[in-house]
């Protein structure tokens, strides 16, 4: 693994592509067709608030409805089809890069939205930081593969080095420009949008990323899925490029939330019962602003955790350190021993209440005041989790470590819908 990040003309390699857009005379507002990623997404309710917002909604496309996995992906390609001849989607008249500007209250997000070359981990040119999952990777590529379109961009931060040239620059440039499209959606970001077509500013923005490193922040199983295309089809062609949004993060920095975790299957009260002795129990009877607050708090000290799902919330903390030698690989760097999801996966879920990681058992969740509210309707249990810097992800990163999957939760995520990116065309 390169540790140092890679030379000029062995890093990033991002090129133009003529994006497909919403032609905004066709549907009811550029704010009602776009989504979040797929995989936050999770309840039923989103979904169709979603599908009934514009019958254009982008979800109808990332996650289409139907009885089969074969049903649901060549329905999202039908769909695609129609809307392009119907005149709902339009490719762009000439390849561009895409600036794109996120914005509420003080956080502001730009990047470049563009094709990247894909690299394995091993070269070190992008970095992976979560583990993956084949049957989610086998979808992903089955939508993609039928639909012949990137449907949403991944979201990757890198390191500028804050000069008066590169790509940071340009964008800084652009965004006094008129846009190409400005909209504000329900979560209040307001987003627009550039085409940067100028041959020489494009030149500039590929010649800066060309000696960058950048990190996977959210698409873990995108980029897993590109790369497997990649290695079906001939090369070179449209598949040895994945649609993404790069970020500068000295200049704009992410936000890092913890992915929280729904344990179908296992009451509060059993989960506390495994535990006795095992770790520090403590009820903690406040609102759940206040409880998140007491979490960082134990947090800095240690691994700890907020259990919900009974109506009120129990940190647990301090671990038993001879339950930790025993359960947590002792051939990891000492970072990643030390992680919450660590624990949480090896110690509590492997060993201790013996819950398998699949979808029957285990839900992924963003949402800390959803985690908490579905417990609480079935019974189940909310493992409520502090995040983890940046830092620490990405020195784990280049040491080629992964850290257990969904452990992190980077943002604000690249609206979905706003530029797709075909393959069927070359």
């Amino acid at each position: 693994m390169n540790t140092s990040g890679p030379a000029a003309g062995q890093g990033l390699r991002l090129i133009p592509f003529r994006g497909l857009r919403y032609v905004p005379e066709r549907v009811g507002s550029l704010a009602a067709v776009t989504s979040p990623p797929y995989d936050v997404v999770v309840r039923p309710d989103g979904l169709h608030h979603l599908e009934s917002a514009d019958p254009h909604n982008i979800v109808r496309l990332i996650l289409p409805q139907a009885g089969t996995a074969v049903d649901r992906h060549r329905q999202a390609a039908d769909t695609l089809k129609r809307w392009l001849a119907e005149g709902v989607l339009a490719p762009d008249p000439v390849p561009a890069l895409y600036v794109y500007e996120q914005r509420a209250g003080e956080v502001l997000q730009r990047g470049v939205i563009g094709a990247l070359a894909l690299s394995p981990a091993p070269e070190g040119v992008v970095l992976p930081h979560e583990d993956v999952m084949a049957d989610v990777v086998e979808d992903r590529a089955d939508l993609m593969r039928t639909a012949a379109a990137h449907l949403e961009p991944l979201l990757l931060s890198y390191a500028g080095d804050g000069g008066p040239n590169g790509a940071t620059a340009v964008i800084e440039r652009v965004v006094k420009r008129l846009p190409l499209l400005t909209t504000t959606t329900e979560d209040g970001f307001s987003h627009r949008l550039w085409a940067l077509t100028d041959p020489a500013e494009q030149a500039e923005v590929e010649s800066d990323l060309s000696h960058r490193q950048a990190l996977i922040a959210d698409g873990h199983h995108r980029w897993a899925t590109y790369l497997r295309l990649q290695e079906e089809q001939s090369s070179p062609g449209p598949w040895d490029f994945g649609l993404v949004l790069l970020v500068d993060t000295t200049r704009y920095p992410l936000r890092v939330r913890a992915i929280h975790r729904l344990l179908h299957r296992l009451p509060v009260a059993d989960a506390l019962r495994g535990l006795d002795g095992l770790f520090r129990i403590r009820p903690v009877d406040v609102p759940l602003p206040r409880a998140l607050d007491v979490l960082a708090e134990a947090a800095a000290e240690g691994n700890a955790f907020l259990l919900a799902g009974d109506g009120r919330f129990h940190l647990i903390d301090r671990p038993d350190e001879q339950l930790l030698a025993r359960t947590v690989r002792p051939d990891r760097p000492a970072a990643w021993r030390a992680l919450d999801a660590t624990v949480l996966h090896s110690t509590l879920l492997d060993d201790v209440w013996r819950i398998p990681d699949a979808p029957e058992h285990i839900a992924y969740i963003h949402d800390t005041a959803a985690a908490v509210g579905q417990a609480e309707r079935h019974d189940a249990t909310a493992v409520l989790m502090h995040p983890v810097r940046e830092d620490v992800v990405r020195d784990l990163a280049r040491q080629g470590v992964t850290m257990p999957r969904k452990s992190t939760s980077f943002g604000p995520k690249p609206a979905t819908g706003l530029v797709l990116r075909s393959l069927g065309t070359g």
